[in-house]
């Protein structure tokens, strides 16, 4: 289908029950839910400008157990993005991205151009932390990709983490802001006060 050259695919991984699709749900619908229901695969859309036009923002979250290793082969392969879920509460769920990152190293090949973000979610839960900032932001730095703490229960940071990974995206020009008509129509009025301005001299000159 030639619309799907036109997404832009997002995958979001993490072991089981850290919060990935609470933190999808949160940006996606603005909803939170308290109680755990393992995902399989889910996918999410959202309209997002893209190059200055219109494209699908398509936000795969991605099952937390390692019984799919061929589906999460495949979510690399077609991401264009991706984000790193570990729980701030967990030690062993940020140990589980290692492999996981690892892979996408393999698919992808250099991901130093490919937009990753390292997400500790669970921030509201701070007095049963196991994973400091400083010890997580050190590892983004060797993985060299961006690092983030966020609350989707507190709907901390849920918006900035998806404008910060498209921020991250350098091949193309992707945001959360559909733009790219309005910059269109701003830049004709720009133009056409121009020309005004251009004719009215000229009018006065006429007129006398």
């Amino acid at each position: 289908m030639p619309e799907q050259s036109n997404d832009y695919r997002v995958a979001v991984f993490g072991a089981g029950g850290v919060g990935k699709s609470s933190l999808v749900l949160r940006f996606v619908k603005g909803t939170f839910r308290e109680s755990y229901i393992p995902t399989v695969e889910d996918t999410y859309r959202q309209v997002i400008s893209c190059d200055k036009s219109i494209c699908t923002l398509q936000i795969t979250d991605t099952t937390g157990s390692h019984q799919f290793p061929a589906m999460q082969r495949l979510s690399i392969s077609k991401g264009h993005a991706f984000i790193l879920v570990y729980s701030i509460t967990s030690r062993q769920s940020l140990e589980e991205l290692k492999p996981i990152y690892e892979q996408i190293c393999e698919i992808k090949g250099d991901v130093e151009s490919i937009p990753i973000m390292l997400v500790g979610n669970k921030c509201d839960e701070s007095p049963s932390r196991e994973v400091q900032s400083s010890e997580a932001e050190a590892l983004a730095r060797t993985w060299k990709c961006a690092f983030m703490e966020t609350s989707a229960k507190l709907n901390h940071n849920v918006k900035e983490l998806f404008q910060e990974l498209l921020n991250l995206e350098k091949r193309r020009t992707v945001s959360l802001q559909i733009d790219g008509k309005k910059s269109k129509q701003q830049k004709r009025k720009e133009k056409l006060k121009g020309e005004i301005h251009q004719i009215e001299p000229f009018h006065g000159v006429r007129m006398h």
